[in-house]
């Protein structure tokens, strides 16, 4: 389990940067719009198609880290309360809910990039689907990182808080 961690982590570090890199390049291409705009006057219009993609990626990737890192959103107060075998049954559960989400997103995410894989986006040329990739991409992710989180809850080696073992950080 701890090979599986250990790959599932440099993942997780993959996603991440490349969600970092992604920022920053929507960044930067936002701000030569609003340079283009306002001190050349003439605004290029591949950088807004182009930010709205990135942002896509970034968003997914870095959502699908959160929850292989458990900062994922969840309403945690009843578990200050809970003996410790029903809060594992409850991450459980917690992280079954986001397999099916996961799922649903890489479903819906094919099936809208299979209807606009003919159309083109105009201003930057390439094939309508590329706007869905980081769905699909980030879905396929959160369910391996939830699968991982309950075969290490199984385990008995999970990140999840409130008194759960924890991961060395070579690990994580």
């Amino acid at each position: 389990m701890k090979k599986v961690a250990r790959l599932m982590a440099v993942v997780a570090r993959i996603a991440l940067w490349v969600s970092g890199i992604g920022l920053v390049l929507m960044t930067a291409f936002i701000a030569y719009q609003v340079f283009g705009r306002f001190v050349l006057n003439n605004t290029p219009t591949w950088t807004e198609s182009w930010a709205v993609i990135i942002m896509g990626w970034f968003i997914f990737l870095g959502a699908a880290v959160g929850i292989r890192e458990g900062y994922h959103l969840s309403f945690d107060v009843l578990l200050y309360v809970l003996p410790a075998r029903v809060k594992n049954v409850l991450h459980t559960v917690s992280d079954l809910v986001i397999v099916a989400f996961g799922i649903g997103m890489i479903f819906y995410g094919w099936q809208l990039a299979e209807k606009t894989w003919p159309s083109t986006i105009p201003n930057i040329g390439i094939t309508g689907a590329a706007s869905f990739f980081s769905l699909i991409t980030g879905g396929v992710l959160m369910v391996l990182f939830s699968i991982e989180r309950i075969a290490r809850r199984a385990a008995g080696m999970v990140t999840a808080r409130f008194g759960e073992t924890e991961l060395p950080e070579e690990d994580r």
